[in-house]
């Protein structure tokens, strides 16, 4: 069912998960659709998250932004104070580090293999940390083992601020230890875009790769999702079957690597469960020094990739 209404201020606005950052030339959302945009999320009692560009909406914008409570997610290039989710894409975070903010940081595999050990600052820095591997589905098998190199040594560096008596939060290693369930994108599910024209997507990245697949637009008044059960969990059979609860579960990747919006790639599964391993061990290394309040158990497994289980699915 969906909550979350995801608004799009520009066409060249930040993305803060997989897909790519929009080129091209700025195409603005109007202060009419805005306005319609908030209207119908509140009769629908939904919640805003507003995604802004890289550079400053006009001044009657941000007066109708003000009229709503929502999540603004800002590039860090403009981000300032009222910035609920701070976007930063590649390195250079040192304005992050000084706002405070949750932020997402958008790398490459290869980014994240050679220069993770100057993500602590910013770890220490900000209360919560998404880390959004962009090309997670271009890992090589060569990869998965460096990965596995940098979740261990990341895990050690964490350890020690717990163990010092310090609190972090990133998405690679904390998520899974406060998650009791799946906690996933929801595109298409328990979240729908609004692109700056006024027309609904799944998400940002369905707008960006197939602007003519439009579900619905304001309008019209009305979404129609095709096949809408495949965007949730019961209609995905090995996600179901997952308890990898930190995956974003991202259906975009999922459509760009198997055709098949419900279906996960190889690679995604294969990095989550890393990281799940990653978090497994962390937890057992925290509760053997300590009490904490985490509520998983996290068992230990032979896999890392559901699908080579399926022969023990009910």
């Amino acid at each position: 069912m969906i909550g979350y209404l995801i608004i799009l201020l520009d066409h060249t606005s930040a993305s803060f998960c997989h897909y790519g950052n929009a080129a091209g030339e700025r195409k603005l959302m109007s202060v009419d659709t805005l306005r319609t945009a908030i209207r119908y999320a509140m009769v629908h009692n939904w919640a805003v998250q507003i995604v802004y560009p890289r550079y400053e909406v006009p001044d009657e914008l941000k007066a109708m932004i003000e009229t709503v409570d929502s999540c603004r997610i800002m590039p860090v290039e403009i981000a300032d104070g009222s910035a609920d989710v701070v976007v930063v894409d590649g390195w250079d975070f040192n304005k992050a580090v000084m706002l405070g903010k949750p932020t997402t940081l958008r790398i490459t595999k290869s980014e994240l293999f050679e220069r993770y050990a100057e993500l602590m600052p910013l770890l220490t820095a900000v209360p919560k940390l998404n880390v959004v591997i962009t090309d997670v589905h271009k890992f090589s098998k060569a990869d998965f083992e460096t990965y596995k190199t940098v979740m261990k040594d990341l895990r050690e560096k964490v350890a020690g601020v717990f163990l010092s008596g310090g609190r972090l939060s990133v998405n690679l290693l904390t998520d899974r230890l406060m998650l009791e369930q799946m906690n996933n994108c929801g595109a298409g599910d328990t979240s729908i875009t609004l692109s700056p024209d006024g027309k609904f997507y799944i998400c940002p990245a369905f707008y960006y790769d197939a602007p003519d697949d439009s579900v619905g637009s304001l309008c019209d008044d009305d979404i129609a999702i095709d096949n809408a059960y495949l965007y949730t969990l019961k209609g995905a059979p090995i996600c179901r079957h997952c308890d990898a609860w930190h995956c974003k579960r991202c259906v975009w990747m999922n459509r760009l690597t198997t055709r098949e919006v419900n279906t996960p790639s190889h690679e995604q599964c294969v990095v989550a469960h890393i990281e799940r391993d990653a978090s497994r061990l962390l937890l057992d290394e925290l509760n053997e020094m300590g009490k904490y309040e985490f509520n998983s158990d996290i068992p230990e497994i032979d896999y890392f990739d559901p699908f080579e289980t399926r022969d023990l699915w009910k």
